[in-house]
């Protein structure tokens, strides 16, 4: 669920279409089931370097592609879990 800072973000007409060329971008399918060659439905566009309140105006981490990837649910699930493990 997106924080609250973000909420507005997420909701964005600049998000949407950013979402929408990048998961055009990534086939839509899961690049890290894609990594181990299983070919799997990716559904959520995924901040590799989390947002925060100090950088969700930097389009290179807001909207660049090199901050996103295409996740299954799974593999977003996973990729929280790790960075939960983290802290």
């Amino acid at each position: 669920m997106a924080k609250e800072f973000s909420k507005k973000f997420y909701s964005s007409k600049r998000w949407q279409q950013c979402r929408n060329d990048y998961a055009a971008h990534a086939h839509h399918l899961c690049e890290n089931c894609l990594a181990r060659g299983i070919y799997k439905p990716g559904v959520i566009v995924h901040h590799i370097e989390e947002l925060t309140p100090l950088n969700i105006d930097n389009p290179e981490i807001a909207t660049g592609f090199d901050n996103l990837q295409m996740l299954c649910r799974e593999c977003h699930r996973e990729q929280h879990k790790e960075a939960m493990d983290k802290w």
